[in-house]
């Protein structure tokens, strides 16, 4: 490769980079446009005679929260048993393993219960927004829905977003009981510590704080997954092949937010 065609490949590279990017950037802003939007229609829309559907806020919270009891309550068990047994087989080499309900109230309660409940809410609903309206994209409905006088912003995203924002923190708090119940199951049969005991030290480790900071972690992802739903949906290009790459791009674009999200919490938490 002669030094021209190297130069030119460099400059295809650098300029695929700032395209990227560019995309990035523009995408930030229109969810941060749509969040506000959404909100101007959830307060303004009855002062317009267009208020938000009712009806269509439950059905989001139905889909989203409820047929997603058992999925949440089978990994939050899972995940707080496994917790337990990794937590006395560490601090069982320091013959400290009478304290694992600290390390377990704790990476639950601010830590894995958000997280995983977000991971598979993404997964589970933020992928289905995604479809849904990728589909009517292609299909025409939102053009239609302009062309009836219906913004599709207050019609299509506004009750993805509050069902969202009401049932990702119950989920969190579903899988925080589910997940010390399970833990203190498994750290009464392995160490003998009765369920009463183990639910005094909970209330004793925990705070108010501690459970405010997992749930306002957990609505963050709740908006976070609505809005990369709604945009990478609204973005799709082709026919159905282009909503199956904007579904997992929704799926991989959210985990990854979620995940970055949580650690900067953490790190803010910890300072």
């Amino acid at each position: 490769m002669n030094s021209g065609e190297q130069q030119s490949s460099i400059g295809r590279f650098i300029e695929r980079i700032g395209h990227n990017v560019v995309v990035g950037i523009e995408e930030i802003g229109n969810g941060g446009v749509m969040v506000v939007e959404s909100f101007y229609w959830l307060f303004f829309g009855p002062r317009l005679k267009q208020p938000v559907r009712f009806s269509a806020v439950i059905v989001q919270m139905v889909e989203i929260g409820i047929q997603a009891i058992p999925l949440i309550a089978m990994m939050a068990g899972t995940i707080g048993a496994m917790m337990a047994m990794q937590s006395i087989y560490m601090l069982r080499i320091f013959g400290a393993e009478s304290q694992v309900t600290y390390g377990v109230a704790f990476s639950v309660v601010r830590e894995f219960a958000p997280l995983i409940t977000g991971i598979l809410v993404a997964g589970r609903s933020g992928s289905a927004l995604a479809a849904r309206l990728g589909t009517m994209k292609i299909s025409q409905e939102i053009d239609a829905l302009k062309v009836m006088g219906i913004n599709p912003v207050r019609f299509l995203v506004v009750p993805a977003l509050l069902g969202m924002i009401v049932m990702v923190p119950a989920l969190t708090i579903f899988n925080m009981m589910v997940g010390l119940l399970c833990a203190g199951l498994y750290i009464n049969a392995d160490l003998g510590i009765s369920l009463a005991a183990y639910s005094e030290q909970i209330i004793d480790i925990l705070s108010v704080g501690d459970v405010i900071h997992g749930v306002g972690k957990s609505a963050i992802f709740a908006v976070l997954i609505a809005m990369i739903g709604v945009i990478n949906g609204a973005s799709v290009t082709g026919g159905a092949e282009g909503v199956g790459k904007v579904t997992t791009r929704a799926v991989v674009q959210a985990i990854s937010a979620i995940i970055v999200t949580d650690m900067l919490f953490a790190f803010m938490a910890t300072r």
